[in-house]
């Protein structure tokens, strides 16, 4: 192949590899400030959403008025805005119970339920169950007196669904109160003392 031949395919080969390069490039640039855009967008629609953030939630019998994102979990509320940390925060993906609250009586995974969605409910956690003179609520009272929990980080779920059981039935089998309790994890595994507690409670509840 003569010199002339030789070089201008040198050539042609390097002109291929900056087209190439330049396609790249520009569609990087182009990705880039799609990104910032969406980017600059979503801060933009958060910003004006920001004074539709106050909500008034009904929780344990006062009204709290708090500042809310929309996809806020009641649990983060609960514990980060409001301070109630008895509603603990276990799995975080509603499988454990240890973030258990009531909603108009019924037991809810605090974790998995928007803040937002709870305004005009009655909210109810631990913290709201003892009389304002100090007396436990029965259910309290049993698991202290039966000593129900060894590390007791699931103890406040347990109670919360113990409260929502006996308030619709005082009198349950063991087997009853079992599947009332079902959906409340012991990293313990402690589930025998824990049933014993709750038919204490259940107990406990019928003597006033």
């Amino acid at each position: 192949m003569a010199e002339t031949e030789i070089q201008e395919e040198i050539d042609n080969s390097f002109s291929r590899r900056n087209f190439i390069k330049g396609v790249i490039a520009s569609g990087a640039a182009t990705y880039s400030a799609g990104y910032m855009m969406r980017s600059s967008t979503a801060h933009a629609q958060g910003a004006a959403g920001s004074a539709e953030r106050l909500v008034t939630l009904s929780v344990n019998g006062q009204e709290r008025r708090v500042d809310v994102l929309k996809q806020e979990t009641l649990a983060t509320t609960l514990r980060y805005k409001l301070g109630l940390t008895g509603t603990k925060m276990g799995c975080d993906r509603a499988e454990c119970g240890s973030c258990t609250v009531l909603l108009d009586g019924t037991t809810h995974y605090s974790c998995s339920v928007l803040t937002h969605t709870v305004r005009g409910r009655a909210v109810t956690t631990i913290e709201g169950l003892a009389a304002e003179d100090g007396t436990l609520h029965p259910v309290q009272q049993a698991v202290v007196d039966g000593a129900g929990f060894q590390c007791a980080f699931c103890a406040p779920g347990f109670i919360m669904s113990m409260v929502s059981m006996v308030d619709k039935n005082q009198s349950p089998t063991r087997v009853e109160a079992a599947q009332a309790l079902s959906g409340n994890l012991c990293r313990c595994c402690d589930y025998d003392k824990i049933l014993d507690c709750a038919l204490s409670a259940a107990d406990y509840s019928r003597r006033g």
